[in-house]
C-alpha cells in the first residue's frame, strides 16, 4: 500500500540474491553478533569443562554442543536474514502457532529437570524450550495486528495484540516462567507504544501487571522465595547469587587471568544464566563493558535504521525485536550483579543452550532481515515533500 502512494526507488535489474544481501544488511550489526558468537564460544571453554568432569563426561563436550547449536544458529540466522518483510511475517506467523502449540502442551509432556518450573520437552538427547521460540514469532504476529489498526477499514488489531499477550503471560505465568513472561509483555508495550498507544493505557497495564506480581507472590512460593532473596540485605554465598556477586568482586578491572577463575567450579548455572560471572572473573571488567557495548549496538543499529523505514509493520516488528533482545542481556546481567531478582535467562547468543541459542539465530534472523536497506526511499524524505506541498 504505501508503494502505490509513495513510489519506489528503481532496483538493480537482475542482481543476484547474495551480492544484494550483502549491499543492503547491516555490517555493523553482523559483525557485532559474530563476535558475541565467539565471545559465547571462549567463555564456553572456560565455564562449561567443570560441568563435563562433574558428569563423566569428555572435557569439551559441553563446548562442542555449543559450537554446532551456534553454527546452526548462525546458518538459520543469515538465511532469515536474506528474507523480505513479507516473507518474514509469513514465518514468523507460522512459527508461532508451532510454538504456541508446544507451549500448550507443556503441562502434559512437560518436565522441569529439577529446576521446579515446566518449561522444557526432554528429547533424550537434547531439550527443547518452547518459549524461547514463542518470543520472536509473538512480536512478529502483535506487530501485524498492530500495523492492520493503522489501515483504512482495519481490523481492531491492537486489541487482538493485547489478547493474545494476555494469553501468553498467562500460560508462561502458569508454569511459572515469570522471566518471559516479562520478556513478553515488554515487548508487546514497546510496540503498542509505537504503534500510537496512548500513555495512560500503558500505565494500566504496567498497574495491571504490579498487582499480577503482587498476586503471584503471595500464591507462588518458587516467586516468592525468588524476591525475598533479591530484597535481603544480606547474600548467602552459598547460593549462586552468592558465588556470581563473589567472583565480579574477585575480577576487578583486569581479570585473575584465563582458566584461573574457581566460581565455574561452584556455580551450577555457570554456563547458562550466571556465564557473565565467569566473564568477570577471569577477564575483568574489560570484557564485560565489551560485552555490553556490543548488545548497544546491535540494538541501536537496528533502530536507527528502523527509524527509516515507511512500512509501519516493519518498523513495528524491528522495534520489538531489537528491544527484546537487548532487554534480556540487560535482565540476564542485571541478575548476576544482583539489580534484578533472579529470572532464570540466558545471555542471548552467549550461554549455552540448544533452545536459546537457535532461538536468538531467529530473533536476529528477522531483525537483519527488516533493518536492510530497501529502495523505497527514506520516510524524512517523505515528510519534507510533504511539507513543501
Amino acid at each position: 500500500m504505501t508503494e502505490m502512494v509513495f513510489g519506489t526507488a528503481p532496483v538493480k535489474a537482475g542482481e543476484p540474491v547474495l551480492p544484494r544481501w550483502w549491499r543492503t544488511i547491516d555490517k555493523w550489526a553482523l559483525s557485532a553478533i559474530l563476535i558475541l558468537f565467539g565471545v559465547g564460544m571462549l567463555l564456553g571453554l572456560a565455564a562449561s569443562v567443570p560441568l563435563a568432569e562433574k558428569n563423566n563426561l569428555e572435557p569439551f563436550y559441553y563446548v562442542k554442543r555449543q559450537a554446532f547449536f551456534g553454527v546452526t544458529a548462525l546458518i538459520v540466522m543469515l538465511g532469515l536474514s536474506m528474507l523480505s518483510p513479507v516473507k518474514v511475517r509469513r514465518i514468523g506467523v507460522i512459527g508461532f502457532f508451532f510454538a504456541f502449540a508446544a507451549l500448550l502442551a507443556l503441562p502434559v509432556f512437560g518436565t522441569d529437570f529439577g529446576k521446579g518450573a515446566v518449561r522444557w520437552f526432554s528429547l533424550g538427547f537434547a531439550s527443547f524450550q518452547p518459549s524461547e521460540f514463542l518470543k520472536p514469532g509473538f512480536v512478529i504476529i502483535a506487530a501485524w495486528f498492530i500495523a492492520a489498526a493503522h489501515e483504512v477499514a482495519g481490523p481492531p488489531g491492537r486489541l487482538y495484540s493485547f489478547i493474545l499477550a494476555g494469553i501468553i503471560v498467562t500460560l508462561l505465568a502458569m508454569q511459572p516462567d515469570f522471566g518471559q513472561a516479562s520478556l513478553v509483555l515488554f515487548s508487546w508495550m514497546v510496540m503498542y507504544f509505537i504503534g500510537g498507544a496512548p500513555i495512560f493505557l500503558l500505565a494500566c497495564v504496567a498497574g495491571i501487571t504490579a498487582a499480577g506480581g503482587f498476586f503471584a507472590y503471595n500464591t507462588s512460593d518458587h516467586f516468592a522465595r525468588r524476591i525475598n532473596g533479591f530484597l535481603s540485605s544480606e547474600i548467602d554465598p552459598r547460593t549462586q547469587i552468592g558465588y556470581a556477586t563473589n567472583a565480579i568482586q574477585e575480577g576487578g578491572f583486569f581479570g585473575v587471568g584465563v582458566g584461573e577463575g574457581t566460581v565455574k567450579w561452584s556455580l551450577p548455572d555457570a554456563h547458562t544464566d550466571f556465564i557473565i560471572a565467569v566473564a568477570a572473573e577471569e577477564y575483568g571488567l574489560l570484557l564485560v563493558m565489551a560485552i555490553i557495548a556490543l548488545y548497544a549496538l546491535i540494538v541501536t543499529r537496528s533502530l536507527l535504521r528502523l527509524m527509516r523505514e515507511r512500512d509501519p509493520f516493519t518498523r513495528l516488528a524491528g522495534a520489538g525485536l531489537a528491544c527484546t533482545f537487548g532487554v534480556q542481556a540487560l535482565i540476564n546481567m542485571g541478575v548476576a550483579v544482583r539489580l534484578l531478582p533472579a529470572k532464570g535467562m540466558t545471555l542471548p547468543f552467549v550461554s549455552y543452550g540448544g533452545s536459546s541459542v537457535i532461538a536468538s539465530g531467529i530473533t536476529l534472523g528477522f531483525l537483519l532481515a527488516l533493518t536492510r536497506s530497501r529502495p523505497q526511499g527514506e520516510i524524512s524524505d517523505i515528510l519534507a515533500r510533504r511539507a513543501q506541498q
